[in-house]
């Protein structure tokens, strides 16, 4: 395995580029890899762990999987590294070496690195007790505490401190001496000159101290023009002796400039020369970051590391799907090698096939990439290539059917296959013909059997079964399942062949026996039909006794909309002056306008008119019982003017207009 293992990887590495079979997205293995990248923390580890293709050297891989062991170990023992990015620091370690001129926020940086360094060391050193190998690796660390106690004294918040050095310190105190008296003189130059002051207080222009002075004074006071109000009636006048000062003030940053400047400059020398030892610190933070996010994932799904071999055997004891919630998972024992090539799982629909599968390939898969397993007990087999037939794998822009998708992968695997890889395929055969995609599923396993890989195959086809209980080193599996709660167990049966239990399920849930007989006799035939007779006769599918049968559920039927009778008047459903009621809200009102063609009223509300439809309506007191006959209901329904101009228009010509609500 090892004297191929470079070609081998290349071959696996075109099949990935060419897309011809995605493999670790059909097992999954992408999102344990998105969750290993997750628990690293610098971008070198992340990069690693992205690039990273499964161990064909068996050395190797056992050094891999003692490095997951000792970290999650410490981890456990001495709690969580104290790791963290170190990316831009090695950034700036460059710029120091290209003899850049660091900054405040730079070397704080590279200071807040060597902590992490530090740390790191000191909580190596507390794993030494445990004899953990990667405790050891803090003799590589070098956490140059006076370059860390350097930046830590001369860089604070950002800025050079004060005290960084003694001329800094004076120079800065110089600075705010010659400030304050700045600000003393304009001050004095306020009270004395209070007439010619256009306010109080003295002001800060372009960086130098003003007072304000009235425009008509300009000359009384000796100083230079800085700036002026908006009116121009107010300038801002910097005074002689404070304009001295300033100069002054100006040499004194100059100096302050140039002393942080050399202390920037000495700092930056000090990070360049210990390049190399900031280096190698990173290169060892990196590695053992990508070593513990090993040791985190481990621990977060309960993972143990498994034992490798080179004997083509596979055994796992309570193994489960890394991905799902171990509350939830039924454990799965399964074991293959040892004369034992292929194993064919049957069982019902949703009973566990794929995810059996799946969780064997992916654990494999796991083990091989240096990850601890999600078992309790793993002894795996390396493999030189993991090939895949899972999904039904329709593509219509590539007019592939589900039945193409499984021949044109079927046929690939047939490809690349050799002795050392691992086949799993889902529904091997289906979708076409149930007779012609038995005799293709039977020809891929016997292809496989030939090339003397390990494969995993699930199946619904009875011819399959009877070929795996013939052919040497295949055995069959089943996925138990409960026939009283009619649920799948997902455990897996090794030695056993299972059903589908099509006829089971459906005469439990009530399949009249006439329709049950119909399909047992289509399925094993009307003539030949001593299984069907068998198995009903036996009480494996014996159909229900007359007055348990459950009757066939009835449809609801349809009903029709009411159509009006011919002759039918809503006109004269409501009168003028009804007293109804309104629905939902059950308001009453009275009938002004009665029911229109459109089956719509109208009624008066104590503050208002609406129209409203008669469905919404219903007869409260009929106006016969509240009012006189050829009673005027104007004085209801009409306003006071309305009806004194109906009262003029019976009289005379009038110009007015009678309006209606």
């Amino acid at each position: 395995m090892e004297k191929g293992a470079s070609a081998l990887s290349q071959r696996q590495l075109i099949k990935m580029e060419d897309g011809m079979m995605n493999v670790e997205c059909i097992l999954e293995f992408d999102q344990v890899r998105a969750k290993w990248m997750e628990l690293a923390l610098t971008k070198a580890a992340k990069e690693k762990i992205a690039k990273s293709g499964y161990c064909l050297e068996e050395s190797k891989l056992n050094k891999k999987l003692k490095d997951t062991g000792e970290a999650r170990e410490l981890i456990e023992k001495a709690g969580t590294p104290p790791l963290a990015s170190i990316d831009e620091a090695k950034e700036i370690v460059e710029l120091a070496v290209k003899e850049s001129c660091l900054v405040p926020y730079q070397l704080e940086r590279i200071e807040k690195a060597l902590v992490v360094v530090g740390r790191l060391k000191s909580y190596l050193e507390r794993g030494k007790q445990y004899g953990n190998s990667l405790a050891y690796y803090e003799i590589n660390l070098d956490p140059m505490e006076e370059l860390r106690e350097e930046i830590a004294r001369q860089i604070r918040g950002g800025e050079v401190d004060d005290y960084a050095s003694k001329l800094l310190q004076e120079t800065r105190r110089d600075i705010l001496n010659l400030q304050e008296k700045m600000k003393q003189k304009a001050e004095q130059m306020i009270r004395s000159h209070k007439e010619c002051m256009a306010d109080h207080f003295f002001t800060l222009r372009n960086g130098r101290v003003c007072i304000p002075v009235k425009k008509e004074y300009k000359w009384k006071l000796p100083g230079s023009v800085i700036d002026k109000s908006s009116t121009e009636n107010t300038l801002f006048v910097e005074p002689v002796s404070v304009s001295n000062l300033y100069e002054e003030v100006q040499l004194l940053k100059i100096e302050e400039e140039n002393e942080v400047r050399r202390i920037l400059y000495t700092l930056t020398a000090m990070v360049a020369e210990g390049a190399c030892a900031m280096y190698e610190n990173m290169r060892v933070i990196e590695k053992l970051d990508f070593i513990f996010s090993k040791g985190k994932l481990s621990a977060d799904m309960g993972g143990v590391a498994p034992r490798i071999n080179v004997e083509r055997k596979i055994r796992l004891r309570s193994a489960r799907h890394p991905l799902m919630e171990e509350s939830i998972c039924v454990p799965l024992d399964f074991e293959m090698g040892e004369g034992i090539r292929g194993v064919i799982i049957t069982g019902p629909n949703t009973g566990g096939k794929t995810v059996s599968i799946k969780t064997v390939a992916l654990n494999c898969l796991m083990a091989q990439h240096g990850l601890h397993v999600a078992c309790k007990e793993a002894d795996i087999c390396m493999n030189s290539l993991y090939l895949c037939d899972i999904g039904d794998g329709q593509n219509i822009t590539e007019n592939l059917s589900t039945f193409s998708a499984h021949i044109k992968n079927a046929l690939e695997i047939v490809r690349e296959v050799d002795g050392e890889s691992l086949v799993v395929m889902d529904e091997l055969g289906s979708g076409t013909d149930p007779a012609e995609g038995m005799g293709i599923a039977v020809s891929i396993l016997e292809q496989l059997r030939k090339s003397g890989c390990l494969f995993l195959v699930t199946t619904h086809y009875p011819e399959v079964k009877e070929y795996a209980d013939q052919a040497e080193g295949v055995i069959n599996a089943r996925m138990e399942f409960d026939r009283e709660t009619l649920q799948p167990t997902y455990r897996m049966i090794m030695g056993e062949a299972g059903e589908s239990c099509a006829f089971f399920i459906a005469r439990k849930l009530g399949m009249p026996p006439e329709m049950l007989r119909t399909a047992m006799e289509a399925a094993y035939g009307k003539e030949t039909g001593n299984k069907a007779k068998r198995k009903m006769e036996t009480g494996e599918f014996q159909i229900a006794k007359a007055e348990d049968r459950q009757p066939l559920k009835k449809a609801s039927k349809i009903t029709k909309k009411k159509e009006m009778k011919k002759g039918e008047d809503l006109a004269g459903k409501y009168r003028i002056g009804d007293s109804v009621m309104i629905f939902p809200d059950k308001k009453i009102g009275i009938v002004c306008v009665p029911v229109n063609e459109k089956g719509v009223l109208r009624v008066q509300l104590p503050d208002k008119k609406i129209w409203i439809n008669h469905k919404r309506v219903k007869l409260h007191v009929a106006a016969q019982e509240l009012y006189p006959e050829d009673y005027d209901f104007s004085i209801i329904f009409d306003t006071v003017e309305n009806r004194k101009a109906r009262h003029d228009m019976e009289r005379k010509y009038t110009e007015q207009i009678v309006t209606y609500e």
